[in-house]
């Protein structure tokens, strides 16, 4: 079974094209992981492999599509000897009232925030399996609380944190699963919501962010680094002075 050693061993991190995910693809390769960059922004990601310079590719997926995330799959187990690590970090966060109008936005949250990590975690089960590995899913404090004008992100994060306690609890002992949930992390989540008054209201507070996207990374390789006999199952995040 694999060790908590990182050399040698590769990651996959959805959604590293930004944010958290590009934050924990640095960390990660700072700590002498291969990391396989999965997102839709290929020039990002591209950029990012070649600054890493440590065996890292980038490979363009979305996690709502199936097939393209099966291709990234087999890229890497033929390019990078199959995948010890999963961070499901791919996400959007589009905030608003629960009206018709907003109905696009609640599908996306579903395909992206919920779907999409069970659908990577699906696709690469099998490399995860082979020698013990490690699944990360970045859920929020969204996922503990529930607050007006965030219900269908709130939805998504609930759901992927009982799908996350349910996956533990049948990969247990050779995958390790650990759910983080971050507050507000200085990243660019709210310019991509599309309710013009919440995206006014979210960004001020977003621009007052005082934890990093690095923050977070850097608690994510503390995570993965543990003996493989100590699994941290959960790890609730918030800025110091958040409600």
């Amino acid at each position: 079974m694999a060790t908590a050693n990182s050399q040698n061993r590769v990651a996959v991190v959805t959604g590293a094209s930004s944010g958290i995910g590009e934050a924990t693809a640095r960390a990660l390769a700072a700590s002498g992981y291969r990391v396989a960059l999965l997102a839709r922004r290929l020039d990002r990601i591209t950029a990012l492999a070649e600054e890493l310079a440590n065996g890292s590719i980038a490979i363009a997926a979305d996690v709502t599509d199936r097939d393209s995330l099966v291709a990234a799959a087999d890229r890497v187990r033929q390019e990078l000897g199959g995948a010890d690590v999963l961070v499901n970090n791919a996400g959007v966060m589009l905030l608003g009232p629960f009206m018709g109008d907003q109905r696009d936005d609640h599908r996306q949250m579903v395909e992206v925030n919920l779907l999409g990590a069970l659908t990577a975690t699906e696709v690469f089960l099998d490399q995860l399996k082979d020698g013990g590995g490690d699944i990360v899913n970045i859920s929020s404090v969204a996922g503990r609380t529930a607050r007006a004008g965030n219900g269908v992100y709130a939805a998504t994060k609930w759901g992927l944190n009982g799908w996350s306690e349910s996956l533990r609890q049948e990969l247990l002992p050779d995958v390790r699963v650990t759910l983080i949930e971050p507050g507000v992390v200085a990243t660019e989540l709210p310019g991509h919501i599309t309710h013009a008054e919440t995206r006014e209201g979210v960004q001020a507070l977003y621009d007052k962010a005082e934890v990093s996207a690095a923050d977070i990374a850097e608690i994510i390789a503390f995570v993965l680094s543990r003996p493989r006999h100590l699994a941290i199952h959960e790890v609730l995040i918030r800025p110091a002075g958040q409600l």
